[in-house]
């Protein structure tokens, strides 16, 4: 038997990180229970082919994981794009980047976020004073084009004043979503995937299950203001968290931008 070395360690800590990645995609997708399916049926194939050697099960199994792989695939190709998205995502190598350059800018970056964090909160304190519902979903690593496509296109810079009349109960996108990518209004009135988690409290709406149902199926950030109570929620990595303040928003939102 080979000893245990740096070379065996170093295995396990690469299987052991992409399963770490897989089961937090899957959690915050609402799949958590698929995962932990298909990681039962590989340890059962592996103790009856590997361990025990159980050649006609082994047999079965084999076969039925050749042709599995595939259907795997396919049922879970947006969690395996997500999953690739944020294995080469640079905010990961951000250490890297950062070891070869000084940090000098960072006023200017502050007043950058301020720019456009702060607009989208003053018109998220307007709407939820006026009980005026709104969905707003902000652009993360993973692009949202195929969700613009749904609404209509704006591109324009982000503005409370806009967003207010975007989401007025007369105009005809405020039903919508509206989603901002590269600090820009992209477009509203965007349909969005509901979430189907039964965990989800009764007094949430469509707009708060289509907030949370985006935030599982990419790593995009939304922000709910319910129609109903006038309180604000924020939707992110597949959780979702009611009744912020404009102290609670702006900090969450800034948060994103220091991630980037």
């Amino acid at each position: 038997m080979a000893p245990f070395g740096i070379k065996y360690a170093l295995d396990i800590f690469i299987v052991a990180l992409l399963l770490f990645y897989l089961y937090r995609i899957m959690k915050e997708s609402g799949t958590i229970n698929i995962f932990f399916g298909v990681l039962a049926f590989i340890i059962v194939w592996v103790v009856a082919s590997e361990i025990l050697e159980m050649r006609l099960i082994g047999t079965i199994l084999d076969k039925v994981m050749s042709i599995g792989l595939i259907i795997l695939v396919i049922l879970f190709q947006d969690q395996i794009k997500r999953f690739l998205v944020e294995l080469g995502n640079h905010k990961r190598w951000r250490f890297l980047r950062d070891l070869f350059r000084h940090h000098r800018g960072d006023k200017s970056n502050d007043a950058d976020t301020r720019r456009w964090v702060m607009p989208i909160v003053y018109a998220c304190m307007s709407m939820s004073k006026a009980k005026t519902g709104a969905l707003i979903v902000i652009e993360q690593s993973i692009p949202l084009e195929n969700y613009e496509k749904t609404g209509d296109m704006i591109d324009s810079a982000i503005n409370s004043r806009l967003i207010e009349n975007i989401f007025f109960k007369n105009s005809p996108l405020h039903d919508g979503a509206m989603i901002i990518a590269h600090e820009r209004i992209k477009a509203a009135g965007c349909i969005l995937p509901v979430s189907h988690d039964t965990n989800i409290p009764r007094s949430m709406g469509l707009r708060h299950r289509s907030a949370l149902g985006i935030s599982q199926a990419t790593d995009a950030a939304a922000i709910v203001v319910s129609e109903e109570t006038g309180g604000i929620s924020f939707a992110y990595r597949g959780s979702i968290v009611s009744r912020l303040s404009s102290t609670d928003l702006e900090h969450r939102l800034s948060q994103l931008v220091a991630n980037e």
